[in-house]
């Protein structure tokens, strides 16, 4: 059949792992980037098993595992001490875990396995693309590189830009909407005061939420073991935090007197002239499409289903959107040609109900641990445990949080994902289009 040459736009998660589908399958692939050089910036992340299932079809999941960290489960602590959520990914299945893994190794995993198949990849970086125009058998992608405007053509273009994307189709979108929460965050030394193979969460309330992340080391320096901190704050509140010596001390005060262990690893750290914590804001979105994708045009990754992180499934989703792309372009080669309105058939069955599932999942839980809402805490702390005794809630609450849930009663086997059948060896390894990570 004819070769596709596809655009993607945007080279985070989603855009680089369907860029390493698409060249595996013997497809061209332009990847437009706006800035210059990749940097991936923010907090380590936590890829569920369904994202491990991905990796492991992508076959970069030995890789990740050598830097990346094991995290075997969650838990979540009270300001007297209780445990609110024990969630182990064992309970949903035998020898399952996730992997804490910071954004600059994820994306060097992923460029790495993407230089393999350099000679069907081209890399336009400092492009901002402005405008996408469907034709009939093509599609036009419009922009500026270095103030020179450009105007390309593909045979499909997928918007992978994130949460904040313009380019997404308007008439898709059902609500795209900043979240009134949002995190302050840093990457510190690993902590060894607790559990270096789960992810730690502390609950007061709604308006008080930290989370401590083992998240593995960095390629450049593989044997410092790393972990990322959160708190959470109003976005409004967000420029202010620790802005002076007496912020910082307040805060302490306020960890050390819900959980003092926890207080004086922090303490430690702070207390360092040099290597002190760098702390960054994260802000969030709430991204909803009736649709992800129509003719030669689809949408993936946070800029299709961008969410409140308190499940921790944004990788995951993206890699998932990835896996099921490249599914459906299979299953929609028809006679030497690609059809399209088969191929977003079978994406939005393989993708729009899990969708649906984890955002609907997250926009209920998520003003329960960060809300003004002065009964929302007190809801939570009592149903909670309470369902964490029912051993079928339990299992339930542990496939959820792997990212393999479809909806309330269905769910996606992590072999069937993982599966890859090389039907030929199209390995290549000249990398000299390849753009570094830092």
């Amino acid at each position: 059949m004819h070769t596709a040459h596809f655009a993607i736009i945007g080279a985070g998660t989603a855009g680089l792992a369907t860029a390493i589908l698409l060249a595996r399958e013997g497809h061209r692939v332009t990847i437009f980037e706006q800035v210059d050089q990749l940097s991936p910036v923010g907090a380590g992340l936590l890829l569920q098993p369904a994202g491990l299932a991905v990796f492991e079809h992508l076959g970069i999941l030995d890789q990740a595992l050598k830097l990346g960290a094991k995290v075997i489960g969650l838990e979540g602590q009270l300001a007297d001490k209780r445990l609110l959520v024990n969630s182990h990914y064992h309970q949903a299945e035998a020898h399952r875990f996730g992997l804490g893994i910071h954004r600059a190794t994820l994306c060097h995993v992923l460029t790495e396995k993407l230089a393999e198949y350099s000679s069907q990849v081209t890399w336009r970086m400092s492009h901002c693309i402005e405008k996408i125009q469907e034709q009939q058998n093509e599609v036009r992608v419009l922009g500026l590189f270095k103030q020179h405007r450009f105007d390309d053509c593909f045979d499909a273009v997928l918007i992978a830009n994130g949460a904040r994307s313009q380019l997404r189709p308007k008439a898709w979108v059902k609500i795209d909407q900043p979240y009134p929460w949002g995190a302050a965050w840093t990457i510190v030394p690993e902590c060894l005061s607790l559990n270096p193979e789960i992810l730690h969460q502390f609950y007061d309330r709604a308006k008080i939420m930290m989370g401590i992340l083992p998240t593995g080391a960095i390629p450049s320096a593989p044997q410092q073991r790393l972990s990322s901190v959160f708190w959470s704050l109003p976005t409004s509140q967000l420029h202010s935090f620790l802005n002076d010596e007496a912020a910082e001390q307040q805060w302490l005060r306020q960890v050390e007197e819900r959980w003092p262990e926890v207080a004086e690893w922090l303490k430690q750290l702070v207390s360092k002239e040099q290597n002190q914590p760098q702390w960054l804001s994260a802000q969030y979105r709430d991204v909803v499409m009736s649709q992800f994708g129509q003719g030669r045009i689809g949408v993936i990754g946070d800029a299709a289903h961008a969410m409140s992180p308190q499940l921790g499934q944004g990788a995951n989703m993206a890699l998932l959107d990835a896996w099921a792309f490249s599914q459906s372009l299979q299953t929609a080669k028809k006679n030497q040609q690609i059809e399209w309105s088969i191929l977003w058939q079978h994406y939005h069955l393989q993708r729009s109900s899990s969708t649906q599932f984890y955002q609907f999942l997250s926009r209920l839980l998520t003003p329960l641990y960060q809300s003004d809402h002065w009964w929302a805490g007190g809801l939570r702390d009592l149903i909670f445990p309470w369902m964490y005794q029912i051993p079928y809630f339990r299992k339930e609450m542990a496939i959820t949080i792997s990212g393999l849930k479809k909806g309330p009663l269905q769910q996606m086997s992590y072999q069937q994902i993982a599966e890859y059948q090389r039907h030929e060896n199209r390995l290549i390894t000249n990398n000299q289009s390849l753009p570094e990570c830092e």
